[in-house]
């Protein structure tokens, strides 16, 4: 549909604009951005002063659909992103079955275009049924339409194995991502190697089992010259590595995840498995390291790891329960809240982690809301405060360690295409009052 929306207050870094803004959508695409656009043949949006960014990317979500449709399906995950701004996904192959063929990958986008919410990009299995014994097929995948190669949940231990991956997924033009973690090291271990987990007795994952990974992936980047990107980074070993492969000019990104950078090992005190994760909350200096990190630039991508799982799963005993905790629609609240009101991060510096910086990652539209781009955008109503509430998620997974939190910085309409997705708190095909586009521009005030 073409509107215009008018009366707020835009943050695009990458067309260097932060400021009062009318933006004119037509035909699912921004036209025009400007102080004041004259008068014009749609309708009117006004956002009464509230915040416009462009549409959030999200580089690392598990949907879990195929397989695990009881913890969340692709279009209660896509929900999620809609009510936590998210415009676009990335959604990672440790599926059942993995995402290692083109019919997998084929189903995943049939799906995610039926439910129409967010733009779905699939990772491909970086090896055959996650297995880390052979490649998968990966000029395959890329035909259908992959946007990188990842064996997430699972690291790659066969170092000749990754680069050979490495260097094939140059050729093709993608990302590899990695989950580095040494197995030899960290196997069963459930919590981090400090205080916290010693005392209650728990089996531990030393901050090392990641960093020696993280140091081979950047020698074999180093070697091949590959696109790399390493996933959910938590501890200040791979931080002073990351800075390191900066001063020998390695090629490669990195993410962070909300949690590790507002929480520590101490979350997991009572054995709160919604606290359990992989890799696991750390020390009070890894999460400093980490923000520094984000802050300095050596981390350009915060990811959320949405990682749902059903209550009876995560209400098993620590030991059993599994690893993962939701994120799609606490992320912005929580770094608007903990960084940007704290003057640690700008909105500028907020918009390039959650949706220009992953949108360039991954190769795929996003990022800006300069004319010819895609009409991909949230506004926020950074005024207005509420407390986490698992049960008013859209996402079938209730496992987040912000229950009860009081935040800020609300997304309260995310559009995609130039279509309406969500509308304060309501999205489109999941809730039965949601209005139609018409309804909501010339019935009513939207807010």
């Amino acid at each position: 549909m073409d509107l215009l929306l008018k009366g707020g207050n835009l943050c695009d870094p990458r067309a260097s604009w932060e400021g009062p803004a009318e933006i004119l959508v037509r035909k699912g695409r921004v036209e025009a951005v400007s102080p004041s656009i004259g008068p014009v043949d749609v309708p009117i949006i006004e956002l009464h002063g509230k915040t416009v960014l462009p549409g959030l990317v999200d580089m690392h979500v598990h949907l879990r659909e195929p397989g695990g449709e009881a913890a969340e399906t692709i279009a209660s995950g896509c929900a999620a992103a809609a009510a936590g701004g998210f415009t676009a996904v990335a959604c990672m192959p440790n599926t059942s079955p993995a995402l290692d063929d083109r019919e997998a990958v084929a189903c995943v986008r049939q799906r995610a275009d039926s439910a129409g919410l967010a733009r779905v990009y699939p990772i491909g299995a970086l090896t055959r049924g996650l297995g880390g014994k052979e490649m998968s097929a990966m000029w395959n995948l890329a035909q259908e339409g992959v946007k990188g190669f990842s064996d997430d949940g699972m690291p790659v231990i066969d170092g000749g194995l990754m680069l050979r991956a490495m260097q094939f997924a140059l050729l093709l033009g993608l990302p590899v991502i990695s989950h580095c973690e040494d197995l030899s090291i960290s196997s069963g271990g459930v919590v981090h190697a400090g205080t916290c987990g010693y005392r209650q007795g728990l089996p531990v994952i030393p901050s090392v089992s990641e960093a020696v990974m993280v140091a081979r992936e950047l020698l074999l980047q180093k070697h091949t010259g590959a696109r790399l990107h390493l996933a959910h980074v938590s501890t200040r070993e791979s931080v002073a590595l990351l800075r390191w492969a900066a001063g020998e000019g390695i090629n490669v990104t990195a993410e962070v995840t909300p949690h590790p950078l507002f929480l520590t090992e101490e979350a997991v005190e009572g054995f709160n498995t919604d606290a359990k994760m992989n890799p696991p909350l750390r020390s009070p200096s890894d999460r400093e390291a980490l923000l520094e990190a984000l802050r300095g630039g050596l981390i350009t991508v915060v990811a959320t790891d949405h990682a749902p799982h059903s209550l009876p799963d995560k209400e098993k005993d620590f030991l059993s329960a599994p690893f993962g905790v939701v994120g799609l629609e606490t992320a912005l609240p929580l770094l608007w809240t903990m960084l940007v009101e704290r003057g640690l991060l700008s909105r500028a510096e907020l918009v390039n982690c959650l949706s220009a910086n992953p949108a360039a990652v991954l190769g795929v539209p996003g990022g800006t809301l300069a004319p010819g781009a895609p009409a991909d955008l949230v506004v926020v109503d950074s005024g207005k405060e509420f407390t986490v509430d698992r049960e008013n998620f859209y996402s079938r997974g209730k496992n987040t360690p912000f229950q009860g939190w009081r935040l800020r910085g609300l997304p309260v309409l995310t559009m995609v295409g130039g279509d309406i997705k969500m509308w304060k708190g309501r999205v489109k095909g999941f809730s039965s009052h949601f209005p139609e586009t018409d309804a909501l521009i010339t019935g009513r005030e939207l807010f």
